[in-house]
């Protein structure tokens, strides 16, 4: 919602993807003076690609696409769960990178398009919780180098950004959500509108292809044994 609101103020047509919260999405899409929603379910290996393509026959100055949605479920290095390993790959790195792929076959701008890969500051600053979402962290940010060397046109870019501690971490207190979001170098809590803005820089900017920025205070800088969900629980 930040994205879209930040993307909105700044006079950008938006589309909002959503995957069963219907109202929510349509809430968003109705306070935005120029929006749109689509739905589309991330763990179905077809629909993101065909989405894309609906929206490239539609879209005549596409620019930027941002695949912001993951699932982040718990399990450890201990514990593998099948499960969780195998939703976690396709929504967190394979549909993205179908996303993408479909993104810049179909998509038309004069302008240069922009592809922005959210990752995650745990992957300069691992610790063995949430096993699979870090792995399948680790695949989507291998995408991004990738994707920059694959595209021929010039004035394409593909972008990583790395988050910090934005959202309550798992089933967290809003007490320990409080205390867990301050833990990086700055003290400090990160705030969605950061994300949001630098993800408007990198859209509207030329940084080199392949770069990723860190927005989150610090926290990729420390070693941190154990995510913060745990560190700021009693």
């Amino acid at each position: 919602a930040a994205l879209a609101r930040r993307f909105a103020a700044a006079g950008w047509h938006v589309v909002i993807h959503y995957g069963r919260s219907v109202g929510q999405a349509r809430a968003l899409a109705a306070e935005l003076p120029s929006a749109q929603i689509l739905a589309c379910d991330l763990d179905d290996w077809d629909e993101g690609p065909a989405m894309i393509r609906q929206l490239g026959d539609t879209l005549e100055d596409w620019r930027v696409l941002v695949n912001c949605a993951a699932v982040f479920d718990l399990d450890t290095a201990d514990a593998l769960c099948p499960e969780t390993f195998e939703t976690a790959m396709q929504v967190n790195a394979g549909t993205p990178a179908r996303l993408a792929q479909a993104f810049f076959a179909h998509a038309r701008s004069p302008h240069g398009r922009r592809l922005i890969q959210v990752t995650d500051q745990k992957l300069f600053n691992p610790n063995p919780d949430f096993f699979s979402y870090t792995m399948s962290k680790h695949a989507l940010a291998a995408t991004i180098p990738m994707l920059a060397m694959a595209r021929g046109a010039p004035d394409d870019r593909v972008y990583g950004l790395a988050p910090g501690a934005i959202l309550a971490s798992h089933d967290q207190t809003e007490d320990e959500t409080e205390v867990s979001h301050r833990m990086n170098l700055l003290g400090r809590k990160t705030g969605a509108d950061e994300i949001a803005q630098t993800a408007l820089f990198l859209a509207q900017g030329w940084l080199a292809s392949g770069t990723t920025v860190c927005v989150d205070s610090g926290q990729h800088l420390l070693s941190q044994p154990r995510d913060v969900l745990f560190l700021a629980r009693a």
